[in-house]
Formats: C-alpha cells, structure tokens, sequence
C-alpha cells in the first residue's frame, strides 16, 4: 500500500498527524487496500502459534482476495483478538505522530505484542513483546479486550480479569514511545465488576465501558448455568475522563445481558451512543440526561426463535458486533446465532429504522438439525450459503466498514471455545472474510459473490479469522476529540 493510502489525509493537508480531521473528512479516505486479521490456532486442535494476516482486497490487484503475509506468534494459544494503533485521529493536531504500531493484546494469555506496520505495511514485523508479568505485577490485571489510542500519546487497554481468572474490569495505560506498562488508569478501588469494550468523548468528559463475564468461566464454552451464578455482566459503566473515577453504574437489567461492543456515535459532540447485548439480542440507546447524569433506553430488539434440534428450546440471534458508519448515519450489527447482518438507519436515534439485511450462514440454515418450530420474523429458514464454491460454516461475527461506507468486511469467527461449542464445522473447516456492499442512498445490503478469503485454506491449517482492521484507521479504530 503506498504512503497515501496509510497516511490518509496526512498527503491532502501537509501537516498534519495521523488520522483525519473529522469523521465526515474520513469518508473521503482512500480506498482499503490491505487488511490485517489476527488468526487464531487455540482450541483447533492444531498446536500452532497465532498470527497476523496481511490480506490484499484491492480488487486491482493480481493478490486480491489472498493472504499476502503472514506474522505468526513466537507463543502458543495467545487467543489473539482484537487490535489497536499507537496513535489515531485523536492526535490529529500532532505532527510528531505517525500511526505506525498496531497494538495486538492477547485475551488469554494476557501478552500484548506491538507491530511495525510502518516500515513495510505489507509484511508486517515485531517491533515489542511486552510479557504477561508486566501487565500481572504491575496492574494486577489480565484477560486484555479493546485497545485505543489517546490523546495524550499513551495507548489504553480494556481488561477483563485478575491474574487468577476473576472478572475485574480495568484499563492499563502503555506509554505510546516505548510501550511500557505505565500502571492502571482508573483511580485505585475503582474497578468494575466485569470488563470488555470502552468508547470516550473527551468534549463532554466521559467514557463508558461494557462487561462480558468471568474470564475463567467463559474461557472454555457457554452455559446458563453460568449466567444465572452471575458470571455474566449486564451493566454499562460510566466514568469521569479527567479524574478517572466511576461515577455510574447502568443495569441493563436480563434483557441487556452481556453487552459487548459499546459506540458513541462518531461526531466529537454527540452524548449519545449504542451498546449490542448479545444474549437477549437487543441494542440499548445510552444518553446523557439534561441534569447531566446518563440514562439508558432500549431500541433494537431482535425475537429469539423456538426451536428444537438446538441445545436449548428458543434460539437468542446473538449480538456480537456493532458498527456506526462515519456520518452516524447508519448502525449495523451481527447475529451470530441466526445467521444475518442488519443495518438500521438511525437518522432518529431513538426510533431506529430497519433497512437492510442478509444472511450469511447461522444456525437455522435449512438443511441442518435445527428446526425453527415459531418464527415471528421469517417465513421459513434460509438457505446455507455458498460463496465461490465455499460453505460458510458459523455466522457473520466481526464487521468492519469501508470508510465511505459503501463495503462492508464479515469474519465468521466468534472465540475460540464457543466456535468448538457452537460450529464445530467452523473450527474443522476454518472461517473465512465476505464482503457485504451497502446502499449508502436508501439502504440495503448484498453480499459479493466474487469475494472469498477461505482462512480454511492457509499453509498451516484451518484458522480462525477475527476482527478486521485497516492501515490508515476505520470505523472502530479511531476517535475524534
């Protein structure tokens, strides 16, 4: 990928640092060329690190659809995830910044490794490996989730456990130049039930962070049971950005538990954002109230479906990510479960709007054991999906949107333990990247049958592909101040 593709707007504005201005400038972006995928070998049966993949989707390019480059792990079951950058379009107004070290913190084994995507953005290579006892002795703090760039240089890490495997919901601070672990950044005695996913806006002096549950519960599958102990969070934390204090709790209450993925709406000034609660299948609407404190409504609500050949009697669509488009225009989220990708318009951010929709594997394919007994929703079960001869085994999982927002990038990977538990085609057959093109104008979604990354192909084995990331930032990476 050449400099104007990675450094964005940095070409257009001469002196600039990483990012972009606003997000409405960011739609002007370059088009993707590469992407980067953290691919997963624990809980597969194939005893081989983790690695980074370099993925080619210039539809110009002879490599279009291939992996072009592969980093893996030097450890074993690392359960890589999610990514992050050194630097964002939060330090836009800095010119001694350069988005060049992509952030790869690992939610097992709590390593967190830094990667030099400057000097070849194609062939990725190690820059740091900052160890687990780091992040141990000097945060007591493990199970590392979301990574962001701040403002002020350093890099912010979500955490969801202890050492030992409780849940502790936490954030540990990295100094953005060396990669040290500087210590925890909530104020001591102040941490959060559970951890997971954190969103802030500085302009109104505020972040909020979501829960999933206990790391040594949820490690090695999914039970009710589990869910009834109270190993599950189903809270929204809201903590003050200057002093680094929690300062509200929302209960969500059953119908918001487990909320993962949390996105204030783009624009700097918005108080207002979405959280995707997977195990009711229900999107909430967070806010801030006019006597300054934050409030919670639901607004999304997606039926579980009865059902019988399935391990339980009604099938939850099982929200596991949601995206705002870069003119908050559009909201779209993930049915692992039920199979479908949904896009809402939220031009009213109260009354969200349903406009597109496709499916892309899932449970309830009609050619499998499920049978959907009452459906208030469909008609009849969709058909499985094939794409340039592949099945797609699992359901779309991860999303990730083209800046312009007209393509739309799907892994079928969810975690590892409950791809085994849930698809056990997905783990023998590997998981593999759609792409979804979206109607930005009226609303609608179709998938690219001339698209297919088959990650069961790969020289080592079938791999678990997660979440997808872009050199110059997108939609999920970057938050403007």
């Amino acid at each position: 990928m050449g400099e104007a593709a990675v450094g964005g707007s940095q070409a257009q504005c001469g002196k600039c640092g990483p990012g972009y201005r606003t997000p409405l400038e960011a739609m002007k972006g370059p088009r993707e060329e590469i992407v980067y995928l953290p691919c997963i070998y624990r809980n597969t049966g194939i005893e081989k690190p983790d690695y980074l993949a370099t993925v080619d989707v210039n539809p110009e390019s002879p490599t279009y659809c291939q992996v072009i480059h592969r980093l893996p792990m030097p450890n074993l079951k690392d359960e890589l995830h999610h990514s992050g950058w050194n630097t964002c379009s939060s330090c836009f107004s800095d010119t001694s910044k350069k988005r060049n070290r992509l952030i790869l913190p690992s939610l097992i084994s709590s390593r967190i490794y830094i990667v030099d995507v400057g000097t070849d953005p194609r062939a990725p290579r190690f820059y740091k490996i900052v160890e687990p006892t780091e992040v141990f002795w000097k945060c007591n703090s493990a199970n590392l989730h979301t990574s962001h760039c701040l403002a002020s240089g350093e890099v912010m890490i979500s955490t969801m456990g202890d050492p030992a495997g409780n849940g502790k919901g936490g954030f540990i601070l990295l100094d953005g130049e060396t990669f040290e672990v500087k210590g925890c950044w909530q104020q001591p005695g102040n941490e959060a039930p559970f951890g997971y996913d954190f969103w802030y806006q500085p302009r109104h002096n505020v972040m909020i962070s979501t829960e999933w549950g206990t790391p040594k519960v949820l490690a090695y599958g999914f039970s009710p049971n589990d869910v009834k102990a109270g190993d599950y969070g189903k809270c929204l934390h809201v903590w003050d950005w200057t002093t680094h204090s929690r300062i509200q709790t929302l209960d969500l209450g059953e119908e918001g538990a487990i909320p993962l993925e949390v996105r204030f709406l783009h624009n700097p000034d918005a108080t207002e954002g979405f959280v995707g609660c997977a195990l009711r299948s229900n999107v909430f609407r967070f806010f801030k109230t006019k006597n300054g404190e934050w409030a919670v409504e639901k607004v999304i609500s997606v039926p579980s479906k009865k059902v019988k050949g399935w391990c339980l009697p009604e099938m939850p669509g099982l929200i596991t990510d949601i995206l705002l488009s870069l003119d908050d225009r559009y909201l779209y989220f993930s049915n692992w479960l039920h199979g479908d990708i949904r896009q809402y318009d939220i031009t009213d951010t109260k009354h969200p709007k349903l406009v597109g929709q496709v499916f892309l594997g899932g449970s309830i394919v009609n050619d499998r054991p499920v049978i959907v007994l009452e459906d208030i929703e469909l008609k009849s079960q969709p058909a499985p999906r094939v794409v340039k001869g592949k099945r797609v085994q699992g359901g779309p999982q991860m999303i990730q949107l083209s800046l312009d927002g007209k393509r739309l990038y799907v892994t079928t990977s969810l975690f590892s333990a409950w791809d085994k538990q849930f698809y056990p085609d997905l783990v023998k057959e590997g998981s593999v990247m759609l792409q979804v093109d979206v109607d930005t104008e009226n609303g609608g979604l179709r998938l690219n049958e001339n698209f297919l990354v088959d990650f069961g192909k790969e020289p080592g084995g079938p791999v678990l592909a997660h979440e997808v990331r872009y050199p110059g930032g997108d939609c999920s990476s970057d938050i403007w101040v």
